[in-house]
């Protein structure tokens, strides 16, 4: 019987793993369509993009950097799938981890053995505080999810831009706040020197990593992440079964808002070094959903969806050298979504076709 169940759930993961693959793969296709239509090259701009990706050390180093907020955020929005939550307000969450980060790294200067933890410590916990008060206010008075995180959104960003013109964060005559001290920095100095300056490589990929860990912990090998997963899975049923649904959901949200500030946080300590006025939201938590969705919200599989995003992202801004336009990788990201939101029906087609070649076989 075990033998079964298990030959089963490797069957299910290696189909989630093959129909992500698909998805991939039509996406791309998709952009070489779109490449055919504006007369470029398809061949030539993705070789374009694959050297912008492979060609030098730093163009790698740059994928990771780019990959990290969204290995975060996507790791936010997959963890709340996981307990039958929307976060659609990790965008928010992480604008109010980076004002944080910019704020406590630029007040204060310590030894950066305590500045750094302290400054990521208090960002997590404002992102924790956000995104929780979306959890509350559905776990207190039914408000949905997703209404409340949407109008957090827009406070975070608008809260942020006002920081920065009118508070001690305001840099004269500049769009972007103070930078944190150096102690808050959690840059790799001597592999910039390596790397090149500009190359602003940091300890924020070990990081994110480490949260993914501990989140794939905490979902499937605790108390807490049992409890989250059947709210999530049957919250009748879980609630039935002596589990508090309203303080699953207020703590599921809270966690969700706490590794989406860690983006914000990790992005400012280790990239920018302060925020900027900000004429629209970055997108990077908007990303996050695609990076969850494509990693069918596994917190593992999210490490190898942000690296590919990353990847996309940087990359794609190298096929504007052959003339063909960057925004095919919009594009192509869209389609890869898009796919993945039909994966149910690729399924499908896959189970019906694999039927008929057994049938086919047996006669």
């Amino acid at each position: 019987m075990s033998v079964k169940l298990t030959k089963k759930k490797i069957s299910l993961v290696d189909n989630t793993i093959l129909f992500s693959l698909i998805s991939i793969v039509l996406g791309l296709l998709v952009g070489a369509i779109a490449l055919l239509i504006a007369g470029k090259d398809p061949i030539q701009a993705y070789s374009a993009m694959i050297e912008g990706i492979f060609g030098k050390p730093k163009y790698m180093a740059w994928v990771v950097i780019r990959s990290t907020p969204l290995i975060l955020t996507g790791l936010s929005i997959a963890f709340a799938f996981k307990t039958g939550l929307f976060n659609i307000g990790a965008e928010g969450q992480f604008i109010i981890g980076a004002l944080i980060a910019t704020m406590v790294g630029s007040i204060v200067q310590l030894p950066a053995i305590i500045h750094v933890p302290l400054t990521l410590l208090i960002a997590c916990l404002g992102g924790a505080i956000w995104g929780g008060f979306a959890g509350w206010l559905k776990s207190k008075f039914g408000i949905n999810e997703v209404i409340a995180a949407i109008m957090l959104n827009w406070i975070a960003f608008y809260l942020s831009n006002f920081m920065i013109r009118n508070t001690w964060l305001e840099k004269p005559n500049s769009e972007s706040s103070v930078s944190i001290h150096d102690s808050a920095s959690i840059g790799i100095d001597w592999l910039k020197d390596i790397l090149g300056p500009a190359t602003k490589v940091n300890w924020g990929i070990v990081i994110s990593i480490i949260f993914v860990l501990v989140i794939a912990f905490i979902l499937f090998k605790t108390t807490l992440g049992f409890e989250l997963r059947a709210v999530g899975h049957n919250k009748f049923g879980a609630e039935y079964g002596g589990i508090d649904v309203n303080k699953s959901i207020l703590k599921s949200m809270a966690i969700a808002g706490l590794i989406a500030a860690a983006a914000g946080a990790i992005q400012v300590m280790g990239v920018s070094h302060n925020v900027t006025v900000l004429a629209a939201p970055e997108g990077y938590g908007f990303d996050g959903i695609a990076v969850a969705l494509i990693a069918n919200s596994n917190p593992i599989g999210v490490i190898f969806s942000g690296l590919l995003f990353g990847a996309f992202k940087y990359g794609g801004t190298k096929m504007q050298s052959v003339g063909a336009p960057s925004e095919v990788v919009n594009i192509v990201i869209g389609s890869i979504v898009y796919f993945i939101a039909l994966s149910s029906v690729l399924r499908m087609l896959y189970i019906n076709l694999r039927n008929k070649k057994n049938k086919g076989g047996n006669v």
